[in-house]
């Protein structure tokens, strides 16, 4: 992984509005062609109605027309090693292949590699609906 990618998650981190949980995440997608888009957590006084940094950068890529993502990375000012949620690795699985690395890191870069096959070994593909 670039250097690049992990400073793009921690900026996007740096945005996040985590006024309730005070647990800022920052991630970063980077697709084939080097595009990088990020996203921060922001939660609302509803608390279930708030939405991962995963999904924020997901709504960006999707609006900036998408594409294979190769790498992903997460950070969380108060964790090291902060992985996605359940859903969140349900929604990159819609946009990943199991291959995609993962990057888990903590405030000085990459504490972990896995990929979302380690992540979401059984995960439902919108491949099967065919």
């Amino acid at each position: 992984m670039s250097h690049d990618l992990f400073e793009a998650a921690k900026t996007a981190m740096a945005k996040a509005y985590a006024p309730y949980s005070k647990f800022p995440v920052g991630a970063a997608l980077r697709t084939e062609d080097g595009r990088v888009f990020t996203g921060a957590n922001i939660e609302v006084a509803s608390y279930p109605e708030g939405w991962c940094a995963e999904t924020t950068a997901l709504g960006h890529y999707i609006m900036g027309g998408g594409g294979k993502i190769v790498e992903i990375a997460v950070i969380a000012e108060h964790m090291a090693k902060c992985s996605p949620c359940g859903g969140c690795r349900q929604r990159l699985a819609e946009f990943c292949r199991p291959d995609t690395k993962l990057y888990l890191c903590d405030n000085t870069g990459v504490a972990e590699t896995v990929t979302m096959g380690d992540m979401l070994p059984y995960g439902f593909r919108g491949d099967i609906l065919k």
